[in-house]
């Protein structure tokens, strides 16, 4: 017998299997409830104001952190490992690295929630683009030119950062690195660990946090429109869905 089939698990009836399955399952809600728990609090945490100036250097020149935002609201900044030293230089990017940038998912339903996600490296433009077109990724990726990465705790890990802004302010709302990084990639990881969340009606979030109606806000990624108002069609689905679901289940 090979030793695949003397690690084989017990067989059972389909009765016996969704018993098994049922009580996973409980464990795996409770398991998402804590984890919206967790995004709540992180929607309480206490803002860091930035004061500090930095400059980055992008497609179209030099940026500041307040232009990454791109007009919206909230900013998610990863610092990838795309430097000289870095193992793979200078044909790839750090394999770890590379791999959460292949779970990316389409840009466009984050920025439907006010909120944009930048990579940024050390390594010069040309570079980052020539990257970008044979790995076929579309995130915007900057260089960083200063004290950026030593600042915010990823001079030497990977990490993502999440600020707001208000005005021509920025503040620092979170900072997830590690294992963290592992989940990231989604629009929901994204979205929870900012300080406005997913920003639906759903979610414990404080008092005057704009929320709208959960799944209503969904599009195809090419059809978003900047204040477009939502499809009656869709609507009525989503109506007629939220008689039988629950999304805090």
């Amino acid at each position: 017998m090979s030793a695949s089939m003397k690690m084989k698990p017990q067989i059972v009836s389909r009765d016996e299997w969704l018993a098994a399955r049922e009580k996973l399952l409980a464990r795996e809600k409770q398991v998402t409830r804590e984890r919206d728990a967790l995004a709540a609090e992180r929607r309480r945490m206490p803002w860091l104001a930035v004061e500090k100036q930095y400059e980055f250097d992008g497609p179209g020149g030099k940026a500041s952190l307040l232009d990454l935002f791109e007009g919206r609201r909230q900013l998610i900044v990863y610092r990838a490992f795309f430097d000289p030293g870095v193992f793979g230089w200078p044909d790839h990017a750090c394999r770890g690295c590379s791999l959460g940038a292949d779970q990316v998912s389409h840009l466009s339903h984050l920025n439907a929630r006010d909120t944009t996600l930048v990579y940024a490296s050390r390594a010069p433009q040309p570079e980052i683009d020539r990257l970008k077109a044979r790995m076929d990724w579309k995130m915007p990726w900057y260089t960083i030119t200063d004290d950026f990465d030593r600042d915010f705790g990823v001079d030497e890990w990977h990490g993502h950062n999440a600020f707001i802004r208000d005005g021509d302010k920025v503040f620092r709302t979170y900072f997830i690195n590690s294992r963290g990084d592992e989940a990231m990639g989604t629009v929901w990881s994204y979205l929870d660990m900012t300080a406005l969340g997913r920003q639906e009606e759903w979610e414990d979030s404080p008092e005057g946090y704009p929320q709208t109606t959960p799944y209503k806000w969904w599009n195809w990624h090419d059809e978003y429109a900047s204040g477009g108002s939502t499809d009656p069609r869709w609507a009525k689905v989503v109506d007629a869905a939220l008689v039988t679901l629950n999304p805090n289940d």
